[in-house]
């Protein structure tokens, strides 16, 4: 695997670090169990790494130094792809020849390095987009910025040149075929999942009284990356508005936003803050650093609603991650979102980014006990339906396809 500007080692909640580094180690957890051994490179960000980590038995990452350890962006590293590549390839040259498999890179930058590894091994390639320029351009937040068109060149010679694209839902697998021109053959659907084991029901007001938390808070929670495509803003804007509707909530609703600044948040790492405070709801929001899996779990079991307002989601694995520990959420009816809410069931899809309509959306659920008691049962059960077991099985019959389509096109070669 090529995951080449977010290490599977990194936190995610930070950074470049969210749902595509947890993407990568479950999928390479649950492959080695299915007897895949499986060796993931990365890019080094800090000296005191080693070169190679095991992750687990039979899964390795593979640091790779491409660059300045720190102070990189995502933007400046399509100057360091010749350099990683250059370590790729000199992984396997010292192996005995036809040492891997297949490939499979994640994100635009790494399907370019595994274009270079697929022609010099002559093994398939395999590439999950994770995001797609195109798509996030067209529904862009109002202070952020359009991806650079060197990413939508690259992105569409992947799409052209990959054996085999993997998309999340049937939706990205759509726009890889309107969008990319992407052979509709060569696409596949295989959803992401969720660690059932780690995320799972449990008793709210013992989560709670873990963390804090009045037994009958009203506690509105956002997880994720801090930034404009992701959107906390509009949680602190909904919940100002369910203030001014119903002062009575005041002294119980807590908004919690769980993460630390990526991306153009970065740049003003304080604006939700400043933003809370002008819109009065400071005292009532909760500025939460990114976590372990076992502790983000207890503040799913713990919220009332979990709210995803982004303006573009390849999937959306927090929202499977709080339906499985069985709270209700509300999402903007974007992307891969659509697939891991059933509205009207498990939770509460938003069309649009209207604050207005995310504060009665987030109202109606977390001030109607009953509602959400059956939204709760249902999100536990859909999310039962998305384990990473079989996400790892569909990505190894995708893998095997791709194999086979390789060896049929070589042998059709040959007969010319």
């Amino acid at each position: 695997m090529i995951s080449l500007h977010t290490s599977p080692l990194d936190q995610p909640g930070t950074g470049d670090a969210g749902g595509m580094n947890v993407y990568v180690v479950e999928l390479s957890k649950r492959l080695a169990t299915l007897g895949i051994e499986v060796d993931v490179f990365t890019r080094a960000t800090t000296s005191a790494m080693p070169a190679k980590v095991e992750l687990l038995p039979g899964v390795t990452v593979r640091n790779v130094a491409a660059g300045p350890y720190e102070g990189l962006s995502k933007h400046e590293l399509p100057a360091q792809l010749c350099t990683f590549a250059r370590a790729v390839l000199r992984a396997e040259a010292i192996r005995e020849p036809g040492y891997y498999d297949v490939i499979h890179s994640h994100y635009w930058l790494s399907g370019q390095v595994g274009l270079l590894a697929r022609d010099r091994w002559a093994v398939p390639l395999v590439h999950t987009m994770h995001t797609m320029a195109k798509v996030k351009n067209a529904s862009l937040a109002e202070d952020d910025v359009p991806e650079p068109p060197a990413r939508l060149l690259g992105e569409e010679q992947v799409v052209e040149a990959a054996d085999r694209l993997l998309a999340n839902t049937g939706d990205e697998a759509n726009e890889l075929i309107n969008l990319y021109g992407a052979q509709p053959a060569k696409v596949g659907v295989v959803n992401p999942g969720v660690d059932l084991e780690v995320f799972s029901p449990g008793d709210q007001l013992v989560a709670r009284k873990a963390l804090g938390l009045r037994p009958d808070a009203i506690v509105l929670a956002f997880v994720g990356r801090i930034q404009p495509l992701k959107a906390p803003d509009i949680l602190i804007r909904a919940a100002a508005r369910m203030l001014a509707a119903d002062p009575s909530l005041r002294g119980r609703l807590v908004v919690a936003i769980i993460g630390g600044p990526s991306g153009n948040g970065m740049e003003h790492p304080e604006s939700h803050a400043q933003l809370a405070r002008e819109l009065g709801v400071y005292e009532a929001t909760w500025f939460v650093k990114p976590m372990a899996r076992a502790a983000l779990a207890d503040w799913y079991r713990a919220a009332s609603v979990v709210c995803v307002p982004s303006y573009s989601e390849s999937f959306g694995l927090v929202a499977l991650e709080a339906q499985a520990c069985g709270t209700p959420v509300v999402a903007a009816a974007v992307g891969g979102l659509t697939t891991a809410v059933a509205d009207g069931e498990t939770g509460l899809l938003v069309p649009g980014h209207d604050i207005g309509d995310f504060a009665d959306a987030l109202s109606r659920i977390a001030t109607d006990p009953l509602l959400r008691e059956t939204m709760s049962r249902a999100a536990v059960k859909h999310a039962g339906g998305f384990g990473w077991e079989l996400t790892a099985e569909k990505t190894l019959a995708a893998y095997r396809t791709a194999q086979q389509t390789m060896v049929a096109e070589l042998a059709q070669e040959v007969d010319r």
